[in-house]
């Protein structure tokens, strides 16, 4: 299949005009961060301020013509609206990044509405490192265990791991306008790392990894689901806001490890949840101790219980803890995790039993949900 080039998708570009400039939109620097990768064509459109929302059509009509090149598999144009530094109204320390009625940015482009998947649930942490990844796929695939219909999105577009953690390669498939999920152990996935090589660095903007992860949501037939875990950045930025504004998140889950350090980043993470009115379903600890396999004697590496002492204190569930395993870290590396490959083992059993916690705060979430009366309002 002979595919558009970068200077196919100039020189098409070059044929929009932009209605404030008269000028073509490339020569007049519109067109920014262009990404092209077998097929997938990332862009953003960047106008002035003052134009923003009104440009919209000609987001539309640039994203347009590019789809209409050959060989052209999806295109995310987004559409951006850039204040010079100067112009810049630096914000207050403690309050949130917003704009007019007190409304965050990331929300308003309003709720996606995302049919097919019964509950989509976030496992976060404040801090990388702590094994959130790891504890995402397992979970996954422990609720897959419990017989549920589950997929696993990989939200950290700067450091997708889940593929090479499901053992998966090569590129999705196109089902009429829509990609399909790679699927592993039973396991459907999406993640940036399909559409990029492992060693290629993401340099995106915020609107562009917004775009990205909407897409990912709603540009993928993933069929019906019971629950749809999300594998999210860490931290707590611009991209994890997207995901809690305009994602439906049944809940969440923050991993940690006991260390006073993971614990501050993970305290920040609950913080984000509860002020975006996302239920917290309880706290993973991660690298609890280590088992000498010679002596079988517990080295507590990272301190004691930390996890748990945090979430007593919150008031939030204690999900369970788990050991630090060479075996989880071999098995992860190699594309094979150990919930898939030995669900009957110690190691596999720990996050078994969490995924079995986590699937009973799913259901009775939902029966919350579901008992909620539509609100009646009169009118004189």
């Amino acid at each position: 299949m002979n595919r558009a080039t970068r200077e196919d998708i100039l020189k098409a570009l070059s044929g929009v005009t932009d209605p404030a400039t008269h000028k073509d939109v490339v020569s007049a620097g519109l067109i920014q961060g262009l990404v092209v990768r077998e097929g997938h064509i990332g862009f953003s459109v960047e106008v002035a301020p003052e134009r923003g929302p009104a440009s919209e059509p000609l987001r539309k009509q640039c994203e347009d013509t590019v789809r209409a090149l050959s060989g052209i598999l999806s295109v995310t144009a987004v559409l951006t609206a850039h204040r010079a530094p100067a112009q810049r109204t630096p914000a207050k320390a403690g309050h949130d990044h917003s704009h007019g009625e007190g409304k965050p940015a990331a929300s308003r482009s309003g709720p996606l509405d995302i049919a097919g998947i019964g509950s989509i649930v976030a496992v976060a942490s404040g801090k990388g490192g702590v094994g959130k990844s790891t504890t995402a796929v397992n979970l996954a695939l422990g609720l897959l265990h419990l017989g549920l219909r589950v997929g696993l999105l990989d939200a950290d577009i700067y450091g997708p791991s889940v593929p090479r953690m499901l053992g998966l390669r090569g590129k999705p498939e196109v089902e009429g306008k829509k990609l399909k999920p790679m699927e592993n152990y039973g396991l459907k996935c999406m993640s940036i790392g399909f559409l990029v090589d492992e060693d290629t660095p993401m340099i995106w903007r915020g609107p562009m990894v917004q775009s990205a992860l909407s897409q990912m949501l709603m540009d993928v037939a993933w069929g019906e689901l019971d629950v749809l875990i999300v594998d999210m950045p860490p931290g707590t930025g611009d991209a994890q806001l997207t995901m809690v504004q305009r994602v439906p998140l049944a809940g969440a889950v923050v991993v940690s490890t006991p260390q006073d350090i993971a614990l501050i980043d993970a305290r920040k993470a609950y913080a984000m949840f509860e002020k975006t009115h996302v239920p917290v379903f309880g706290i993973v600890e991660n690298m609890a101790y280590f088992v000498s396999p010679a002596s079988g004697e517990k080295s507590f590496i990272f301190g004691e219980g930390g996890a748990r002492r945090m979430a007593a204190k919150l008031g939030c569930d204690f999900l369970g803890e788990v050991p630090l395993y060479m075996s989880v870290r071999e098995t992860s590396d190699n594309g094979t995790p150990v919930v898939a490959t030995a669900p009957d083992s110690e190691e596999a059993k720990v996050f078994i039993a969490i995924a079995t916690k986590l699937a009973t705060h799913i259901t009775a979430a939902k029966g919350s949900r579901a008992r909620k009366a539509p609100a009646i309002v009169v009118e004189d």
